[in-house]
């Protein structure tokens, strides 16, 4: 005996999977022009590219140069870049991959940074883009916020002892950022770069250690 129709249509779920599909073409326009954006050289020290292959534009790797005159000259800092499925309404999530030795970010990487937080307690805007993002991150690196630092022991020795901050600064940027760049080798080839460049420790090395003693805050 045939079953009877219960005389509710079935509506599919074209409108969510058409809007979706929408905003993740959106997306996927925006970063392809950001990225061509950096490869340009469009914010010197800085650079981005798709991780892996370069078929997924949500997860990058990043590159930060130290400035001159800084205790991170001559470093290169390698990050993690994520980008979430409503950006740029909502932030990218960063950390650095690279081992630093820096009062406002932890020894798992994470940045203390308004800009990479949602208003009102962040300062993220959609104007926003990730080449002014990591420029912001360079301009912390080299002018740090002791009275919002993540790490109280850096953050302390930053405002109390300078001299050797800087020396101790300089020696972790000498022992972890020595590696040379990966950005040159293209998306094709970071994986790769990832796994044989010399240099930069991932954060699985959790415990932070103050390289001196206390006594040598009398130096």
């Amino acid at each position: 005996m045939p079953l009877r129709g219960t005389g509710q249509a079935v509506t599919p779920l074209t409108g969510s999977t058409s809007t979706t599909k929408m905003a993740s073409g959106m997306l996927t326009r925006r970063m392809k022009r950001e990225l061509e954006m950096l490869s340009r050289g469009a914010a010197p020290g800085v650079t981005a590219w798709p991780r892996g292959s370069g078929d997924r534009l949500d997860r990058l790797e990043g590159e930060i140069a130290g400035a001159p005159g800084t205790p991170y000259a001559g470093g290169v800092f390698r990050l993690d870049i994520q980008i979430p499925p409503e950006y740029p309404l909502k932030p990218p999530s960063i950390r650095f991959m690279t081992k630093i030795y820096h009062p406002n970010i932890d020894t798992e990487g994470r940045i203390c940074l308004d800009t990479l937080n949602m208003p009102p307690k962040g300062a993220w805007k959609p104007s926003l883009n990730i080449s002014t993002v990591l420029t912001t991150i360079q301009a912390l690196m080299s002018t740090p916020n002791p009275d919002d630092g993540l790490m109280p022991d850096i953050s302390d020795q930053f405002q109390r002892n300078r001299t050797l901050f800087d020396r101790t600064a300089a020696l972790w940027t000498k022992e972890h950022a020595s590696g040379s760049s990966s950005s040159t080798a293209g998306a094709s080839s970071s994986a790769e770069n990832s796994k044989s460049a010399p240099g930069p420790s991932r954060p699985e090395e959790s415990k932070r250690e103050i390289l001196v003693e206390d006594s040598d805050l009398e130096d």
